[in-house]
């Protein structure tokens, strides 16, 4: 048996998550020996007792680790262990990371600069439009969006990276054989073919649980260099994930809504408690300090009053400002643009700091 399918072995193992089998390796000189060991050997390893000793002594009847790494081939997928230069080095300094990393897709170096975004399933229509503003600005600047695929916020956030021509990498929390939810296979699809990855730690046929969500959620906050949590309520999961990112000394932001609004309770929550109050991409990228280098150019200064050639779209766009301010209809009508490309272009303007959004999704040249 290869040192790689000891490994797989391992984590195929029910109930032994990567702290204990790190704990394992530390004692034993290989993972293969691992498996070989005694229930006694096992027995004297702190935080291993009688189930767990019984579960390794077993093995072979809980894992296959040739069929599973046939199968990972035949899908077409890389498995990444923590070794590897391709894995995400503030994920691998996290004292619980996992052992590896199922990937559809590709995982590029650019990919360290990641910003995560999560929030609400329930999302509302205020959560929408500021998931879609604040994830295709971050985009368009040259972070990774890092999310959980789900319904609502993450879905946002993943279309609006996409759409922004950035990366984006889907965390889940199932295996990749059992993709949930699996309305979003089709965007699972479109991120993996060119605008990032989708990934999880656990086995391929692994079914999605109320435990495989929050182990989800720490590679999130583990991999981001920042969280920003755009909408949730006072019992939402992502309070979980800001929690998982403190800990990790990632700086948390969130979006304020009405006080009102209970999807807004959980953010404004997080603000009193400490996060960064947000209304713009430019808060945080002000914040982080600096831009990945691959976008840096993208993004004049502000007092630079100098308009630079725009592509086709941007400059109608822009010419139809006038010198008032508009909203997004009369845009429409005067571009003759599909709304999805007026709005997309509106929020590229902004990034290059040449508009401002006024409040009634009302725009103004700068």
């Amino acid at each position: 048996m290869t040192a790689l399918e000891a490994l797989v072995a391992l984590n195929l193992l029910p109930k032994i998550g990567p702290v204990r089998i790190r704990r394992l390796l530390d004692r034993f000189d290989s993972p293969a020996a691992v498996l070989t060991a005694s229930k006694d050997e096992l027995l004297r390893i702190d935080g291993i007792g009688e189930e767990t000793a019984g579960i390794l002594t077993r093995w072979q009847d809980h894992a296959d680790p040739t069929k599973e790494l046939r199968e990972v081939h035949e899908r077409g997928l890389s498995l990444i262990h923590a070794s590897d230069p391709a894995f995400p080095p503030s994920l691998r300094e996290a004292y619980d990371a996992p052992l590896f990393l199922y990937v559809w897709g590709k995982i590029e170096e650019r990919d360290r600069h990641a910003i995560g975004v999560v929030g609400t399933r329930r999302i509302t229509t205020y959560g929408r439009n500021v998931t879609k503003k604040l994830s295709f600005e971050l985009a368009h600047a040259g972070f990774t969006i890092v999310s959980g695929l789900a319904r609502g916020v993450d879905t946002v956030a993943h279309e609006a990276a996409v759409a922004a021509n950035g990366r984006t990498i889907a965390v889940i929390g199932s295996g990749l054989a059992k993709l949930f939810p699996a309305e979003n296979l089709a965007l699972a699809e479109k991120i993996a073919d060119g605008h990032g990855a989708v990934v999880s730690e656990f086995p391929l046929h692994t079914s999605p649980d109320k435990q495989t969500f929050p182990q989800r959620n720490r590679i999130v906050a583990a991999w981001s260099r920042a969280l920003l949590v755009t909408e949730c309520p006072a019992w939402s999961g992502s309070l979980i994930t800001a929690n998982l990112a403190a800990e990790y000394g990632r700086p948390v932001f969130a979006v304020p809504g009405p006080i009102t609004s209970p999807t807004s309770s959980g953010c404004n929550r997080l603000i009193r408690d400490g996060a960064t109050l947000v209304t713009d991409g430019s808060d945080i990228l002000d914040d982080l300090g600096e831009l990945p280098f691959a976008r840096q150019s993208t993004l004049p200064l502000e007092e630079n009053h100098a308009v630079p050639e725009l592509p086709p779209e941007e400059a109608s766009v822009f010419a139809a400002l006038g010198d008032h301010e508009s909203g997004v209809d009369r845009l429409i009508d005067m571009t003759g643009l599909p709304s999805q490309i007026v709005t997309a272009t509106l929020m590229k303007l902004e990034m290059r700091r040449l508009v401002r959004a006024l409040p009634g999704f009302r725009y103004v040249k700068r």
